[in-house]
């Protein structure tokens, strides 16, 4: 493994500490009495008051504070420095004195540890008081400190300048997407607006909890694995079982389990399950997501839409405050009622086009004139679906329900109690996206038997999201399930709209990410075969050539002054090579 320099003066800080005699990663506890967030709020409410200079060395509680958290800045001059130290709840201002730190005649520990084997992302555990500066900041005086942990690798450098007009503008922020979700816990330390998110996304999943709870429905777990993928129109992951020699799916969804709970006699139950979809990733899918499903006894997709809108209501203001929330340029109110549409209703209002009564070739036609890519493995449903995507989905920013699908679209749906060749369902769209999906749930067997096997008859077409056949599930549903409303609904998705983020990979800690290149790197004989010396191989290395083709690719002028300095760096004894056996390394 090559090293930076920075990560090579860390090792070596490393073992300097530990020749010292100080254990740069401790085992016992470090006993943390209160936060940063604490400290800020018992002098920011309302009837405290901040004087320049304060000093709460003897006060009971602010007198002696124990805190822990990350070097973030360093100020140091002399025998008095300033750092700002970050925990989990923010950052503040520490006041290091030496004759404090080091009461005796040793000095050792403030000026060798502190200033010199201290870095940038260290983690401390300090002993102090809560006081303020001669400008009224409010900041620790730190009376002990303990090392708790030596990092070895440098952060990002984040700085931050205030312009002339006094806002802050950020240089040099950790913001490329690929590196922020690939090395997510460098994110979390330097972005702490990303932990926002994060602390949002858990208030919201909370807040579903305590709502279904609070209705008396019961939170099950269903397997992860199944023989048998099934309560989706998805591709499936596969594995194999070694011990049962048999084939098993990652879920696509829980439904057909949690219904077969409705079976046994549970009037509501609900899981947040993670699901897996073997499909591509964009902005609003990743193979592996997080949804609420839920169903409830003796209740209709009616009924469902105005629990939906209660719930996401509540959410709303649990997580932000209020109904309404800011989605890039658009306000979004979660505020109930919401607007609902049929599926023909939308695709007429948006496209001018009724295709309630169009069959297959009808439907390929407008399809083909407004530009959608279909193909022969789609059947009528997969048709309207595209179509309704194409041309409704985006246009759908409020919240709004789409209802009364035809039945093509819906395998597991009941049957329309009044409009034949439709089922009860809906879709509640949010800021062009499906965010929920609902029923009133099919329990004829007989009619469900017919279903899947028009899946079955899709899947021979080609259609490789078509459901399987679940012979358990048929039998489950002829012991009687009872009238059943259901619903899935999106967390991730409902993350993103509740917190302003434009990606599904921004509400989620690990988005699944294709395999990080390792970079090209050419063997030191390599180097040698190409004219360099052994004795300059690591110079070249250092100056980030590592690999001949990007050595030869140099400027010779450019390489043989580097060489130089690089060389005093690394405090390299070898003879400085000339310029024209430099450019013989080009040749």
């Amino acid at each position: 493994m090559l090293l930076s320099e920075q990560e090579i003066n860390r090792r070596q800080k490393r073992e300097e500490l530990m020749r010292m005699g100080i254990d740069p990663y401790p085992a016992e506890l470090f006993d943390v009495n209160t936060t940063i967030a604490d400290i800020r709020a018992a002098f920011q409410s309302e009837g405290s008051k901040v004087e320049p200079e304060m000093d709460l060395s003897g006060d009971e509680r602010w007198g002696n504070v124990q805190l822990a958290g990350r070097l973030m800045v360093f100020r140091i001059s002399g025998s008095a420095s300033f750092a700002e130290i970050q925990d989990s709840t923010g950052r503040m201002q520490f006041y290091f004195r030496r004759d404090d730190i080091c009461p005796g005649e040793d000095k050792t520990l403030y000026n060798t540890v502190f200033k010199k084997l201290l870095d940038i992302g260290d983690i401390i555990g300090i002993r102090g008081n809560v006081f303020t500066t001669k400008t009224g900041e409010l900041s620790v005086y730190v009376r002990e400190f303990k090392i708790l942990n030596k990092a070895l690798r440098p952060l990002p450098v984040v700085r931050e300048v205030v312009n002339e007009q006094g806002e802050k503008e950020t240089y040099d922020a950790f913001t490329d997407p690929e590196q922020r979700y690939r090395q997510r816990y460098v994110d979390l330390i330097v972005n702490p607006q990303v932990r926002d998110v994060f602390v949002k996304r858990t208030k919201l999943v909370n807040s579903i909890r305590q709502f279904l709870s609070e209705k008396g429905y019961l939170e099950v777990e269903t397997p992860i694995l199944q023989p048998i993928h099934g309560g989706a129109a998805a591709r499936p992951f596969s594995t194999h079982h070694n011990s049962l020699d048999m084939k098993l799916y990652m879920r696509i969804a829980n439904e057909l389990y949690l219904k077969r709970l409705i079976v046994g006699g549970y009037d509501g139950v609900f899981e947040f399950a993670k699901d897996f979809r073997n499909e591509g990733m964009d902005r609003t899918h990743n193979p592996e997501f997080t949804q609420v499903e839920f169903y409830v006894a003796y209740k209709d997709y009616l009924w469902m839409m105005d629990t939906i809108e209660e719930m996401v209501e509540k959410v709303a203001l649990d997580v932000a405050g209020t109904t309404k929330v800011t989605v890039g340029e658009n306000i979004i109110d979660f505020k109930r009622p919401w607007k609902r549409l049929t599926m023909f209703e939308a695709i007429q209002e948006y496209t001018g086009v009724d295709v309630s009564a169009m069959d297959e070739t009808g439907l390929r036609q407008v399809a083909d004139q407004r530009g959608i890519k279909v193909d022969n493995t789609m059947g009528k449903s997969k048709l309207i679906d595209e179509l309704f995507g194409e041309a409704c989905e985006p246009n759908l920013i409020q919240p709004t329900f789409i209802t009364d699908y035809p039945i093509e679209m819906s395998p597991l749906t009941k049957k329309h109690r009044s409009k034949p060749g439709l089922v009860e369902r809906f879709e509640a769209i949010c800021n062009g996206k499906e965010i929920a999906n609902a029923y009133s749930e099919l329990n004829d067997p007989i009619d469900q038997r017919e279903r899947f096997e028009e899946q079955l008859r899709l899947a021979e077409r080609g259609d490789e999201e078509a459901m399987a056949l679940d012979e358990d599930f048929l039998r489950a549903l002829e012991y009687g399930m009872p009238p059943t409303a259901g619903v899935g609904l999106g967390i991730d998705r409902l993350a993103m709209i509740m917190t302003n983020q434009a990606s599904i990979q921004d509400v989620l800690f690990f988005p699944q990410m294709r395999p990080e290149r390792k970079q090209d790197q050419s063997t030191e004989s390599d180097f040698i075969a190409a004219g360099v010396t052994a004795e300059w191989v690591p110079a070249v290395q250092k100056l980030g050539y590592m690999t001949v083709e990007q050595l030869r690719a140099a400027n010779p002028n450019k390489l043989f002054n580097d060489l130089g300095g690089v060389r005093k760096k690394l405090k390299l004894e070898a003879k400085m090579p000339t310029l024209d056996e430099v450019k013989g390394w080009l040749d």
